[in-house]
């Protein structure tokens, strides 16, 4: 059954009459004639009584009409619904990100893309850098806020806001209250460090602030996420170096002190398949460029 028929007979049904209903149409009357016949002999039921002064819908008529007009919705909807998803205006994003992404751009990130395209459905997984690049390779996620410094072939990435490298120190450690700390004070601490097999830049970026130092640490605990190396040193497992940013979570018994003398950055980026072509990924890339909307 052809689509047009169908716009022929309801537009036909509400006019009542074949000369308004085919101006309304922009054709003339007898290809609205033959259609309408056509319509009826596919069906096998009249639709209309007419004569030359009369147009009326028959009761077969009426009930086709009820179910004509959804079916007219329906087809208009599809269309708004695929040019909205052309432009990037609906669809869905499903975007990783690590524990501590929490506490960074994330979060800023995905409420300005909800602001302005609410007709996204964002859906966030919690993942391991290492899972997310895996599944960004996959085509299995469309973006991910990951926990590395540079991404393999075939992903893109964009760089997160700075964050640095402080030390975290049990609420009773004595330098806790310190305005801050020389890295070479805790050569004799015991450290929880971060898994390396989970993150490797985040572990070798803490062990390349220890060299510098020429501190070989004692890791007394590896832990698999942020939250988890501080909440370990909040039990007096040991101290940690961790993102500055992490203080948002109000974990108690730990103090966070900067590393005297020294700004670490920490990693962080963004990053997509560069293959990849959805509309809605390309919107929410714009936003991330351009930092997320207001703090």
């Amino acid at each position: 059954m052809k689509l047009h028929l169908l716009r022929y007979f309801a537009v036909l049904a509400e006019e009542l009459h074949f000369g308004r209903a085919a101006e309304r149409l922009s054709i003339t009357q007898p290809p609205l004639s033959s259609g309408i016949k056509a319509l009826e002999d596919e069906l096998g039921v009249k639709l209309f009584e007419r004569t030359s002064k009369h147009v009326a819908l028959t009761p077969a008529g009426h009930a086709y009409l009820a179910e004509v007009r959804v079916v007219l919705d329906r087809v208009g909807r599809a269309g708004e619904t695929a040019r909205a998803v052309a432009a990037g205006l609906r669809g869905r994003l499903d975007i990783g990100f690590t524990g501590s992404m929490v506490y960074r751009d994330m979060p800023r990130i995905v409420r300005a893309f909800g602001q302005q395209a609410p007709g996204i459905e964002v859906r966030l997984c919690e993942m391991s850098s290492s899972e997310q690049i895996e599944a960004l390779l996959r085509r299995q996620l469309h973006a991910g806020f990951v926990n590395l410094g540079a991404v393999p072939p075939r992903l893109a990435s964009l760089p997160l806001a700075a964050d640095y490298l402080v030390c975290c120190l049990p609420e009773g450690h004595a330098l806790a209250h310190a305005p801050s700390v020389a890295l070479r004070a805790l050569a004799q601490e015991s450290f929880v460090m971060f898994a390396r097999d989970v993150a490797p830049a985040n572990h070798d970026n803490v062990i390349a602030l220890f060299h510098r130092a020429g501190i070989h640490p004692h890791t007394r605990h590896a832990a698999r996420q942020w939250l988890t190396v501080v909440s370990l040193v909040a039990l007096g497992m040991g101290v940690a170096l961790v993102p500055a940013s992490l203080a948002q979570a109000g974990v108690q018994g730990v103090r966070f002190v900067p590393i005297a003398g020294l700004r670490h950055p920490t990693v962080g980026v963004l990053a997509w398949h560069e293959e990849a072509d959805a509309p809605a990924l390309q919107a929410f890339l714009e936003v991330a460029r351009g930092g997320g909307g207001p703090p």
